[in-house]
């Protein structure tokens, strides 16, 4: 079975996992204290004790700002998720876990079972226990493709438990605890849909602490980077688009946005450190190419600030992050104006043959023309070279310093000493090639540089996680085929029905398997006078369980039984009768489920359409209703092509 990190082994990360923990529970006390002291406030109207529990709301609100904050520094310790190795990175922004509270399931789905099932609860235990393992474990997955694999499989694991367990109309009466990731506030929901969302937004902050460890400093680990970067962009996208009304802020439709915003910026940034690493810098177009790339990384940085800005993100964000963010368009802006300026100051003017190739990347390079003399002039004049080079690098100064200003600000980042490293080295840069070009004869005021106009050669994907990557096996699967034996279909109580067989054989026609179904019944033969009626399905022979049994083996079993006659265990689906309006019923009742809505996620048809529907449905083989009819050599009536007649 599946296990999760131990979560005693005291890595750096699971120190800042237990003080995560820790600060949850503090948080989830002092909001208890909170709900009690506002509840006392507003039911006395003794002044003395207003006073009192005024004071007391002021102390546990201090107390929970001083939490939040601690717990904001601990979401800003980015640097536990960076690699070890020796070559400087820019930090990236990884998100923490959303812890969970145990979760015993083990009185509520015997209960259901019986209850539901009419089986004895007691002998489904060890699926149940199994089933809790597999979320003990998921609370706790590793930092690699194990974890991963370790969340997709409950996640999968979910899906059944949905369809056994959760009827449209009713909720199995056991909440869903988890903490928000960002603020470690506790939420909690009925709908199993929470338990979904938050597994998946776990899939996604697990991604992200991926992409931070990787070495980038290496082609392979700036394509891991990427690819989990890319792959935390789609879980949180997935749960956007498939989930709503989920009680946490986390997970509001106004933070995923920003989060999948802030992934495709990382991925955006992995790919500017890519062509640094990939291109010969020290060709025009390269470096052109360059200043493209780095203007692009400060354009999606400059969204997700945006994105962070917004009323209801704003005071949710950790300040550390938003300053992150602010910082990082700064900077890159800085860089595509440094490219830009050593494009035209360090490369040797065109030969006939080039210009025309340079010309044609400088016209669609800035966003407004240079002033000055026409491109052809311009890139054949080292003069004009120069000039037009020193007002870039002049804006890149400019930006370099605007970058370090925002950094100081914060008093996390600013113990940060890589991302401090990285500005200064970047600006002690650009400040030497401008002496280097400034000449002491120079009259010339530096002109404004135009931007530069944003542009990539590999767009960030949101990559859609595939759940059918993971396979997995219905835990309850001795309950029977889920296309009769599912929370959603009621059944009246099993009958076991004594049948003899007459000289025409049992008298009814057989169809389909697991379960097999009786599609007929011949009035006045064996079967009517025995009761079974059209509609039943067969669920044992002679105290054989059949639910799962092939067409075949139900004609085997029927056909081995001598003059005692044979005993068949049958149940009738209510509602049988008329299966339509039931279904119509069902579906009306199923879509004014409120709470988490997964919307999309819920209706179970949009799962068998989709693409994990083969692997995730191992029964929805049935509707392949067995062909082979067998006719045995018993006469019979007008059958179906696919009804065999007994």
């Amino acid at each position: 079975s599946q296990q999760g990190c131990d979560p005693f082994a005291q890595t750096q990360r699971s120190k800042l996992q237990h003080r995560r923990a820790r600060i949850n529970q503090q948080i989830n006390k002092e909001m208890r204290m909170r709900a009690g002291a506002e509840n006392l406030f507003r039911a006395t109207s003794n002044h003395k004790v207003k006073e009192t529990v005024a004071l007391e709301l002021s102390y546990v609100n201090s107390n929970l700002q001083l939490l939040k904050e601690e717990l904001e520094e601990l979401n800003s310790s980015v640097d536990v998720y960076q690699n070890e190795s020796e070559s400087i990175s820019v930090p990236m922004i990884p998100l923490g876990l959303k812890e969970t509270k145990e979760l015993d399931l083990l009185v509520p789905l015997k209960d259901f079972i019986s209850e539901h099932y009419g089986e004895e609860g007691v002998l489904y235990e060890k699926e149940i226990k199994e089933f809790m393992e597999l979320r003990q474990a998921m609370r706790t997955p590793s930092r690699n493709e194990a974890g991963l694999e370790l969340l997709m499989e409950y996640y999968n694991q979910l899906y059944f438990l949905d369809s056994r367990f959760f009827p449209p109309t009713k909720t199995l009466g056991v909440f869903f605890h988890w903490y928000d990731s960002l603020t470690g506030v506790p939420s909690h929901q009925r709908a199993l849909a929470f338990e979904k969302g938050s597994v998946l937004f776990n899939l996604g902050a697990l991604h992200t602490q991926i992409g931070a460890r990787q070495d980038r400093a290496s082609l392979p680990g700036l394509n891991q980077a990427i690819d989990a970067f890319q792959k935390a962009a789609g879980a949180f996208n997935y749960l956007k688009e498939n989930f709503s009304n989920a009680p946490s802020l986390d997970m509001s439709a106004a933070s995923l946005t920003m989060l999948v915003r802030l992934m495709v910026a990382q991925v955006q940034e992995c790919v500017f450190e890519k062509m640094t690493l990939l291109r010969a810098q020290n060709d025009f177009l390269a470096r052109l190419q360059l200043a493209q790339e780095a203007a692009r990384v400060e354009y999606v940085y400059s969204l997700v600030h945006q994105t962070m800005s917004q009323p209801h993100v704003k005071d949710y964000v950790p300040f550390s992050w938003t300053t992150m963010v602010q910082v990082k368009s700064e900077h890159f802006k800085a860089l595509s104006h440094y490219f830009a300026a050593i494009a035209l100051c360090d490369c040797p003017a065109p030969s006939d043959t080039e210009l025309l190739e340079q010309e044609k990347a400088f016209l669609q390079f800035h966003v407004t023309m240079p002033e000055g003399p026409s491109l052809h002039v311009l890139l054949q004049d080292p003069e004009e070279r120069r000039k037009l080079g020193k007002a870039h690098l002049k804006k890149a100064i400019m930006k370099h310093e605007e970058a370090m200003r925002i950094h100081g600000l914060c008093k996390i980042l600013r113990k940060m000493d890589i991302l401090q490293e990285v500005l200064s080295f970047a600006h002690k840069r650009s400040l030497s090639k401008y002496s280097e070009i400034d000449h002491e004869e120079d009259f010339f005021e530096t002109g404004e540089a135009p931007d530069i106009l944003p542009k990539t050669h590999q767009k960030p994907e949101i990559k859609s996680p595939n759940f059918s990557q993971v396979k997995v096996t219905d835990l309850f699967h001795r309950l029977g085929p889920l296309s009769v034996f599912s929370a959603k279909n009621k059944w009246y109580p099993a009958r076991r029905v004594h049948l003899m067989r007459g000289e025409n054989g049992f008298g009814f026609t057989l169809r389909g398997d697991s379960p097999v179904l009786i599609a007929g019944v011949i009035p006045g033969g064996c079967a009517a006078e025995a009761g079974l009626k059209e509609g039943d399905y067969i669920i044992s022979v002679n105290g054989k369980d059949c639910k799962w049994s092939k067409h075949a083996e139900v004609v085997q079993l029927l056909k081995s039984t001598g003059k005692e006659g044979v005993d068949i265990g049958v149940i009738t689906l209510q509602g049988s009768e008329c299966p339509k309006a039931v279904d119509r019923k069902a579906a009306v009742m199923s879509s004014g489920s409120g709470m988490l809505k997964s919307n999309k996620e819920n209706s179970r048809k949009s799962l068998m359409n989709s693409k994990s529907a083969s692997t995730l449905l191992v029964w929805s083989k049935k509707s392949k209703r067995s062909k082979k009819s067998t006719y045995s050599g018993v006469p019979f009536t007008a059958v179906g092509d696919n009804e065999a007649m007994y």
